[in-house]
């Protein structure tokens, strides 16, 4: 702990969803937020080693719960985080005994629901596929396969992949192989920082079992390779779907477990179901990133408050 004052000090919990590493900051009640600089340095410790930071905020609109900052290990802003969602979700519960919230991100409107078997859904919204909404920085008409690929232009390691945005830019590329064939953490860095995406990207490798399952590794945009991302879950379950490769509802496997995508016909929306784990809890400076852990820390069944 440094020499800033205590109130400069805010509580935060370690939780994980699927693996997925995230840390749930409460800022209600404050107007400052979560530095680039915290941000690094509680990335840098191994104890609070993260793929996303949800960062709760108080509401700016009415009728919603709570405004979300999510923010990348490298101090970058995403735009939506489904795995982190599903955290913020467990821990309110807990705090609340709340069973739906409205969230606010700077990608939209986030609806989410704790079920009584503990499992959570977010509503992650419709998904975008027009080449200027995803961004790309050229203009395919079907971007359901653009030109993009990884390797010798007569036998490519990767190519052609799907491309969608849940809020923010996805790539996927569809293999025959084992997902863990491929050199993720090889070609991830250099796909995410493509010319073609002016945003970067999340990049994610699938390989499809049938209609109803999947697998999929994924290297995230601003964290690298991560047990779980949501949003490349439904990303690349809508590309299936839109490929003809799956049906509109799929199992996803990921690193970290199964997640299960639904892609309503009804009104587009797709809706993401999960896990998520508490883990422990202590305060942390949002300016400088120092924490400290509780006392009472150690892992327990159950959801807890924050």
């Amino acid at each position: 702990m440094d020499n800033r004052d205590m109130a400069d000090h805010v509580q935060f919990a370690r939780m994980n969803g699927l693996g997925n590493k995230i840390l749930v900051v409460d800022m209600r009640g404050r107007k400052d937020r979560v530095t680039p600089g915290a941000a690094i340095a509680l990335n840098a410790d191994p104890a609070t080693e993260f793929d996303q930071i949800m960062a709760i905020h108080d509401p700016r609109a009415p009728g919603t719960d709570a405004w979300i900052d999510i923010v990348n290990s490298d101090g970058s802003m995403a735009q939506a985080c489904g795995n982190g969602t599903r955290c913020v979700v467990q821990a309110l519960a807990a705090e609340t005994g709340k069973k739906a919230f409205l969230f606010h991100t700077v990608a939209g409107l986030l609806e989410a629901r704790e079920h009584d078997d503990g499992l959570i859904s977010v509503d992650m919204g419709s998904p975008r596929f027009g080449w200027n909404e995803i961004p790309l920085a050229e203009e395919f008409h079907d971007t359901r396969r653009i030109e993009l690929q990884i390797g010798p232009i007569d036998d490519p390691v990767l190519h052609s992949p799907s491309v969608a945005s849940m809020g923010n830019p996805h790539a996927i590329f569809w293999v025959e192989n084992d997902v863990w064939s491929y050199e993720l953490d090889r070609f991830g860095p250099l796909l995410e920082n493509h010319p073609i995406f002016p945003e970067r990207a999340n990049i994610s490798i699938a390989h499809v079992r049938s209609r109803q399952e999947m697998d999929l590794r994924t290297w995230e945009r601003g964290a690298g390779l991560t047990l779980a991302c949501g949003s490349a879950a439904c990303a690349a379950a809508v590309s299936g779907a839109r490929t003809g490769r799956t049906d509109r509802i799929v199992t996803v496997n990921v690193p970290g477990g199964p997640l299960k995508i639904e892609w309503r016909e009804s009104d587009d929306h797709v809706i993401m179901t999960g896990p998520a784990e508490w883990e422990w809890t202590g305060t942390v400076d949002p300016a400088t990133g120092a924490f400290e852990r509780d006392a009472a820390a150690t892992s327990e069944s159950g959801a807890r408050a924050l």
